[in-house]
């Protein structure tokens, strides 16, 4: 067994393992460990001051911009709102995922606009407050999204970001949940090595991704220097019950089962008698909260589609004068309940775009391959020269279907709707589901992978959304594909 029982310190960690991660030395890691969790809070609190006065200032700015008189920001109110953060457990630096922080923090804020409004409803006009209630609570919501994801990405590339995890077991399941949480930082868990039990005896030769740092019998000595303990069996997490001395460990323990296939990010849990029992949700199969995503994407389209207008009008004279030829164009693609759904697109392509495909296919079996896997090129000959590159970059050729989704066809949020070709390339069972939902101008797909993804990813991401939908992760997918369209990444 490997130096066990010896904890592994912060700079140790093997830089070749964790991509991303960055390697202090001794001294620092030593600080890092010990002052981790109120540098982490420290550090979220001053992102959520900064990003309170920037919403506040600018929401009573933009009011008074209109001739009304909002009422002065109280920013003394931001020691409130903190507080309210703090309450929902914001500010642990051990988690929870991207999506339950932003449920977590739109509620926060909530509950911040609530007592505001109580607060000011003694002395000013109801009518006013609450306009400036719902915008004030907006830009928060914006505001506070982006900046602690700054925040986090700083605390990532410090190293700060994660609570140190054991991982019980050396198993093939134990491997992967060490690889998953290594790759995605931005969950909170840092693992830093393995815990071995019975069932490991046949796998100390084995090469382990981390460290072996001791026995089970050794947790509770060495829970004081690691955060979390991860089991991957019921059955040893109740053997802990045998070892006093383990089973009070300071750390927290957690309990992992594989159920890739019933994924959920809002389950519930119920004590039957001697047994735990979860509930696995399906909330985008129930009726109310189907007209709840479509209320949303009316009040989101809208003002959108008004907005947009200007730029859509430049963009297709545009393309008019790069490629004589219609500015828009309909793309059959395959819809919900697998009717047929009319996409309408800005035109990126030149008129006579297949012709020119199939030849360059044909020319180049790399390119053939590629279309094959992903059903898009890296260098497409069919694209207009700048402003067809532009679009597609930006995603701006997506804008007329704002129109789509007024009428109904789409929503905003949505597994994207693919040509007849794409979605055969699935499989039959896969296509079912993914038919049964609304398809979106934006999705999981696109905030996650966008087209570096190939059919597996899509099909992986896509079920993620089917299975896990809320209104809170509608949202969040809103806000990040500013970011993924700012960046540019992964467009083709």
């Amino acid at each position: 067994m490997t130096d066990a029982g010896a904890i592994l310190p912060r700079s140790e960690t093997p830089k070749s393992r964790y991509p991303g991660r960055r390697r202090g030395d001794a001294g620092d890691a030593g600080f890092a460990d010990r002052f981790r969790k109120p540098i982490v809070a420290a550090t979220l609190m001053f992102g959520d001051v900064v990003a309170a006065i920037a919403a506040i200032s600018l929401s009573r700015a933009l009011i008074g911009m209109t001739g009304a008189q909002p009422p002065s920001p109280n920013h003394l109110l931001i020691a409130l709102l903190i507080l309210t953060f703090f309450c929902v457990r914001l500010y642990t630096g051990c988690g929870p995922s991207p999506y339950e922080r932003f449920r977590l923090r739109t509620i926060g804020i909530v509950g911040f606009v609530a007592i505001e409004l109580l607060i000011g409803a003694p002395n000013g006009q109801l009518g006013l407050l609450l306009v400036t209630g719902f915008s004030d609570a907006l830009h928060l919501v914006i505001f506070g999204h982006y900046v602690e994801a700054m925040m986090r990405t700083l605390l990532i590339h410090l190293d700060l970001w994660g609570a140190s995890v054991v991982l019980v077991g050396c198993g093939d399941n134990s491997r992967k949940l060490a690889q998953l949480l290594a790759h995605q930082p931005s969950l909170g868990l840092r693992p830093i090595g393995f815990i071995e039990t019975s069932r490991d005896r046949d796998l100390r030769d084995a090469a382990l991704p981390l460290p072996l740092i001791g026995a089970i019998a050794d947790l509770g000595r060495i829970g004081p220097h690691v955060e979390f303990a991860i089991f991957d069996s019921a059955d040893e997490l109740s053997a802990l019950t045998s070892t006093p001395q383990a089973w009070m460990s300071s750390c927290r323990l957690l309990l992992v089962e594989d159920v890739h296939d019933l994924q959920s990010l809002w389950l519930r849990t119920r004590m039957l008698g001697g047994a735990i029992a979860i509930e696995i949700r399906r909330d985008l199969c129930l009726r109310h909260n189907q007209v709840l995503k479509r209320a949303i994407d009316i009040v989101f389209a809208i003002p959108i589609a008004l907005l947009v207008c200007p730029i859509t009008a430049v963009l297709a004279v545009a393309i008019k004068l790069v490629d004589p030829g219609p500015a828009f164009y309909v793309q059959e693609r395959v819809g919900r309940n697998s009717t047929k759904l009319r996409v309408l697109k800005l035109r990126t392509m030149y008129a006579d775009a297949e012709q020119r495909l199939e030849e360059h296919l044909c020319r180049d079996p790399q390119a053939r391959a590629e279309w094959q896997r992903f059903f898009k090129l890296a260098y497409d000959p069919r694209v207009l020269p700048i402003i067809g590159n532009f679009m597609r970059h930006t995603s701006l050729d997506e804008l007329p279907q704002l129109w789509n989704v007024i009428r109904g066809d789409m929503s905003l949020v949505g597994p994207r709707p693919f040509p007849a070709y794409h979605m055969n390339g699935f499989d039959y069972e896969f296509r079912v589901i993914r038919v049964s939902v609304p398809p979106g101008i934006t999705g999981m797909w696109q905030v996650s992978s966008r087209s570096n993804g190939d059919l597996q990813v899509q099909k992986a991401q896509d079920l993620f959304y089917i299975r896990n939908w809320s209104m809170w992760l509608d949202v969040y997918i809103l806000l990040q594909t500013v970011i993924v369209v700012l960046n540019g990444r992964g467009a083709k």
